[in-house]
């Protein structure tokens, strides 16, 4: 993804099943749980540049004792900021006292993040500005440690002004419309009915000190769970601990954001992405398990860990933009799909360039796209393969050494053509002179490239297209090929995403502004305005009954046709070579990736009622003129 687009965040959770003595024992430090939590997120640093957070819950601490702590940062180096903040005491004390670095229970008594539960969260700002209070995890803080709560989660939600509305109308008073802001005080207001129902059910038999570990004993999270969710509508991870010591991981009824766990007798963890836990507790792909969609992993204090279900689930509806881009690819699965993506698109690649795959260069950018590059590779020597054994056949019975070697050494030429010097922070405001650092934040391996050769550059995906404009295509041509051949390996992303990327403007994607060219050479702008009349009729309507007439400004025109204006709008003037833009099918992205068909980016066909109250809404701020997000 050469364009710069902000994503997914994520979240890791751990809980210490066994006493804290265990830990120091079998691995010989006092720092097992922070240990592992700086691997967790330094392995995800992908999912979250712009913040970090990590909060810690010790369990069965003395009245007057804290038990509950939390640091966050949004330094240029967020991670490595907050662990170094939590370590200070630490260090302090190794200088001045290291005989207490072995006595556990004192430093659970008298230092922060030396619990048994731990909750880290990297961000991706999507929305609002990307200040210290924008980070999680968020704090819910009361004098009955039942009635705290700490959260933090990889989310957005579609319908916050629903939310909103319904927390004010149980009387409370939030202190800002934001998504975070309503599922925490959502989350709240049952978690303090489920304290009072069990209070006054038993404040005849209990003293009210008594009260309390009755309280910690019989709460009912997947209930708690089951009441906040029931209106939310958007993809979700949502993980909480909560002060007495239970604790939770929530995914949405589609499963369009992903979870795994691992769980065994000294630990359960939990994370956004699968290689992570295995990387970090050294374990096999199939026991880490993947979270069913509409349910929660609930961690009881007592450690027991159960699987229950808090909303009915739904047809999955995976994202797939996970599987293109997103995660890490050392994933398996995820490997083995961005091998096949760029297998599959081969076939287009071969039409463009006229099967001359001898006088054609196959390259990639950005480096993520180096797996689907890859693949792509695969597909060509598959095609070669075909190519040699009909020419050897050619040859008839006995045919020469030389002419067969000659054959043989048929291949595709795979060179490293973009290098990415450094991100070039636009400090000038000048347009002009911004413009013209941007073009050079590539650069490119000279005498490589003939000016007989086709040069096809993979990429993962194009959203907007700006930097290939303005930057890549300019340099690219600097090699004087005949023709260059920019590769998607994702489908056109023709609509706004919802549910936690920051795609949220019509007018961003470049395929949308090639349909809208298109309808103007081909005179049917009233598309538009009918569009516009549509989603307006229908803005008084519940979500539950809107329909995407966006999708109606592509209906006339063909995938290849909007490709092709695609490639006329992202040619620079005065570009020397031919320049052609491909796509994935939407097709050849469900065969890639079939556990993963979240694809409402691509076609429109959102998973929730409110990703269509969106698009409609996204559409109307376009035409309108409104330069804002739809939600």
């Amino acid at each position: 993804m050469s364009d710069s687009i902000k994503h997914e965040c994520g979240v890791a959770m751990l809980r210490l099943l066994k006493p804290l003595e265990f830990y120091q024992k079998k691995y010989g430090t006092s720092f097992y749980g922070l240990n592992k939590m700086y691997l967790l997120m330094e392995k995800q640093h992908n999912r979250g540049q712009d913040g970090v957070g990590i909060a810690n819950v010790k369990l069965d601490v003395n009245p007057g004792k804290r038990y509950i702590s939390r640091k966050r940062s949004i330094d240029a180096n967020p991670i490595q900021d907050v662990f170094k903040q939590v370590n200070k005491r630490f260090v302090e004390l190794e200088e001045n006292d290291p005989k207490k670095l072995t006595d556990v229970q004192w430093m659970k008594e008298n230092l922060p993040f030396t619990g048994e539960l731990f909750l880290g969260h990297l961000r991706y700002g999507t929305f609002g500005g990307n200040t210290i209070e924008q980070c999680h995890p968020f704090l819910r803080q009361n004098n009955w440690k039942t009635r705290n709560l700490v959260l933090a989660g990889n989310f957005n939600m579609t319908n916050v002004d629903e939310l909103f509305q319904q927390l004010v109308d149980l009387g409370q008073h939030p202190k800002q419309m934001a998504d975070v802001v309503t599922i925490l005080e959502k989350i709240g207001h049952f978690l303090d009915e489920a304290n009072d129902e069990i209070y006054y059910k038993h404040k005849d038999e209990f003293s009210k000190k008594e009260i309390t570990k009755v309280i910690q004993e019989e709460i009912n999270i997947q209930e708690i769970l089951t009441q906040s969710a029931k209106y939310w509508d958007g993809g979700y991870v949502m993980c909480g601990l909560f002060g007495h010591g239970d604790a939770f991981a929530l995914r949405d009824p589609n499963a369009i954001r992903p979870a795994y766990y691992y769980a065994d007798d000294e630990i359960v963890v939990v994370a956004s992405e699968r290689p992570v836990i295995q990387t970090s507790f050294n374990i096999q792909i199939e026991d880490v398990k993947e979270i069913k969609r509409g349910h929660a992993l609930i961690i009881k204090k007592d450690g027991t860990i159960k699987e229950k279900q808090v909303r009915e689930p739904l047809e999955r509806k995976a994202c797939s933009f996970e599987r293109i881009y997103f995660s890490r690819g050392n994933d398996k699965d995820i490997y083995n799909e961005r091998l096949e993506l760029g297998k599959r698109i081969f076939p287009k690649v071969l039409e463009s360039i006229d099967c001359d795959v001898k006088n054609t260069v196959f390259s990639y950018i950005p480096n993520t796209a180096e797996v689907s590059y890859f693949g792509l590779l695969k597909g060509c020597h598959a095609y070669l393969n075909e190519v040699k054994t009909k020419k050897i056949q050619e040859l008839g019975n006995n045919p020469c050494h030389d002419e067969i070697a000659k054959i043989m050494e048929i291949s595709p030429r795979a060179e490293k053509i973009a290098i990415k010097d450094a991100k070039l922070r636009t400090f000038i405001t000048s347009d002009d002179s911004r413009d013209d650092l941007v073009a050079h934040v590539y650069d490119v391996t000279y005498g490589t490239v003939k000016p007989t050769d086709n040069l096809v550059m993979i990429d993962d995906s194009i959203v907007r297209g700006t930097t290939l404009k303005q930057s890549i295509i300019r340099i690219l041509d600097r090699l004087n090929p005949k023709k260059i051949v920019v590769v998607s390996s994702a489908p056109q992303i023709r609509y706004p995403d919802c549910y936690g990327i920051d795609m949220s403007k019509m007018g961003d994607f470049i395929a949308f502004n090639a349909a809208i060219e298109l309808l103007k050479d081909t005179k049917q702008e009233n598309i538009l305005t009918e569009a516009y009349d549509k989603c307006k009729a229908q803005a008084h309507l519940p979500k539950e009954e809107m329909v995407n007439y966006v999708q109606e400004i592509y209906k006339p025109f063909t995938a290849e046709e909007i490709s092709a204006k695609i490639g006329e709008l992202l040619t620079p003037e005065g570009t020397s070579a031919k320049v052609e833009i491909i796509y994935q099918s939407i097709s050849d992205l469900h065969a890639s990736c079939p556990n993963h068909k979240g694809d409402w980016y691509f076609t429109g066909n959102y998973p929730t009622p409110g990703g269509v109250k969106v698009v409609n809404k996204a559409f109307m701020n376009y035409i309108e003129g409104n330069n804002k997000r739809a939600y």
